[in-house]
């Protein structure tokens, strides 16, 4: 009998899994523990074996796609076996939710064309504007200013109104000529876009019977179409004559077209917007306008007579930088994923604060420096203040603690994790029982996990457990920062890099070197006073290292 496969939960925090590399092919035999596939969960790449003998018959998740725990992997059984039943189990129930779908489908048509053709159909010459979607992010807009009012005659190209969006207020015009019957949004008033903005069309026209949702896709087809008919107009126009700017329509008392950004920097500037012509649609003045005029371009009776240091200040342009926008978009891993989402809810749900101490590192160097002089033996600072850490823990077992609704459990072992940086992000590996490893015993094993992490072979027992957390980036430089609290811990270490500067000793001063230990803390289970305490005695067994050694 065929045996079905599910995407297997391969670590405590698994949700969802991705098929690395299948090591069998469908058809291949296989035997009870061999190796089927590489997954990648969010800690590592594991290999996942078999329990069953027969034949691979069917692979569910191909190499590189993504599923969640207990979706359909494999399904082993013998060959030629029919498992049609096995891979459709749900054939029946998604018939009918497409079926379903497609009532949904057909009775929203149905809807559609009731409505298109019903008692709000649109009189002849009517135009339906609604609220436009002015910036890539607007989802509402606010009328700031009618231009026009109800009655008036509009133009193509007439500003009905200033709308304000998200990110600007934006002078909105017409693409439409006629009457304004109605205005649908009042000043003041806010709007999602496409609601109706106004109606347009003969004078006369009785528009009551419109609501405001009456006719909105079919108008907003129909302005879409006039909008790309009104461009391709204007570009044949652009592209036979030359364009026509707005200073002989400002000679003759007509309105000037321009942006209010355009208006402001014309008035900051002192330039006459009658003697600007304007690039945008139907001579509208815009920014680059303004940026680019120059008055010794006007005729040369204007300028002749002041051609000196002026007009060659003033046809000065400005450095206008340009380049192309690009993004890479990198697909997250599972790693990072749940890195995110931990770190997430570990910084909003953890109350945290943050104590900082300075450490006088001189007798640890010299310390360190006659310890690594022994043969076959290697001690780092970070290996002292992991040692340090968990021998403070055992003086402060309310640092070593975690925080539930009902409880708070204190932890009477010491599981030290390690942050440890790898491409995909942070990985945290746990030495166990920390406070009863020497210093070269704890840099060993810290050696060790670190090239396993860092190679995608950690397995999760080796990641889980840990009641408090180091993290060093003081190889990097960084004097002092923060982390966040590796949950469920209360604290976590930051450890900065190793300074030297002039320190005061015995009232003189003298060079010295110092390191910065930054303890953050849960302020639900930890106090301030007692994260105060345990860095004092964390800082006592740093500077005297031979107190660890007792």
């Amino acid at each position: 009998m065929a045996e079905v496969i599910n995407m297997p939960r391969l670590s405590d925090t698994m949700e969802e899994g991705v098929v690395a590399q299948w090591l069998k092919k469908k058809g291949d035999k296989v035997e009870e523990g061999d190796i089927l596939a590489e997954i990648e969960t969010d800690k590592a790449t594991m290999e996942f074996e078999s329990f069953y003998e027969g034949t691979l018959l069917h692979i569910g998740i191909q190499e590189g796609e993504t599923a969640p725990v207990d979706t359909l992997l494999a399904i082993i059984g013998e060959e030629g076996e029919d498992i049609s039943d096995l891979i459709n189990g749900g054939g029946s129930s998604d018939k009918k939710e497409e079926k379903s779908s497609d009532d949904s489908k057909n009775e929203a048509e149905e809807e559609t064309s009731e409505e298109e053709s019903g008692d709000g159909e649109i009189p002849e010459g009517v135009e339906i504007i609604t609220m436009p979607r002015l910036s890539d992010t607007m989802e509402e807009g606010t009328v700031a200013t009618w231009i026009k009012k109800e009655g008036d005659k509009v133009e193509e190209g007439d500003i009905l109104a200033e709308i304000e969006t998200d990110k600007a207020t934006m002078e909105f015009e017409s693409f439409y000529e006629g009457t304004l019957l109605k205005i649908g949004i009042q000043e003041g008033e806010t709007a999602k876009v496409d609601s109706l903005l106004a109606i347009i069309g003969p004078e006369g026209t009785d528009v009551s019977g419109i609501s405001k949702d009456g006719g909105k896709k079919k108008s907003s087809e129909k302005a879409e179409k006039k909008e790309d008919k009104a461009a391709e107009k204007q570009k044949e126009v652009a592209a036979t004559e030359e364009k026509p700017g707005t200073t002989s329509e400002s000679k003759d008392g007509g309105r000037i077209f321009a942006s209010p950004l355009a208006k402001k920097m014309a008035e900051e500037k002192g330039i006459d917007l009658s003697k600007v012509d304007g690039s945008g649609e139907n001579g509208r003045i815009v920014k680059k306008d303004i940026e680019s005029y120059k008055p010794s371009e006007k005729p040369a009776e204007q300028s002749k007579g002041t051609a000196g240091s002026e007009d060659q200040r003033a046809s000065v342009q400005p450095y206008v930088p340009a380049g192309e926008e690009s993004f890479e978009e990198v697909k997250n891993s599972q790693m990072r994923k749940v890195i995110a989402k931990r770190l997430g809810e570990s910084k909003f749900k953890a109350p945290h604060y943050y104590l900082t101490i300075e450490v006088d590192m001189q007798n640890a160097m010299a310390s360190r420096k006659q310890i690594n002089e022994m043969p076959d033996v290697k001690v780092s600072f970070n290996d002292m203040v992991i040692k340090a850490s968990a021998m403070a823990l055992r003086k402060h077992p309310q640092v070593n603690s975690q925080w539930s609704e009902d409880s708070m459990k204190m932890a009477k072992h010491i599981h030290m994790g390690v942050a440890v940086a790898v491409d995909e992000g942070l990985v945290v590996p746990v030495l166990k029982f920390a406070d009863q490893m020497s210093m070269t015993q704890i840099g060993g094993n810290v050696k060790n996990l670190a090239g396993k992490a860092r190679n995608k072979k950690l397995q999760p027992q080796e990641m889980e457990g840990s009641t408090f957390t180091v993290s060093n980036l003081g190889m990097f430089g960084i004097v002092e920062f923060t982390s966040i609290i590796n949950q469920p811990n209360s604290a976590i270490l930051s450890v900065g890099a190793i300074v030297e500067k002039p320190v005061v000793k015995n009232g003189q001063i003298v060079v010295g070197n110092t390191m910065k230990l930054t303890l953050a803390c849960d302020h639900r289970t930890v106090d301030g006073a007692t994260g105060a305490a345990f860095l004092q005695t964390l800082k006592t067994y740093m500077e005297n290292p031979v107190t660890m050694l007792a």
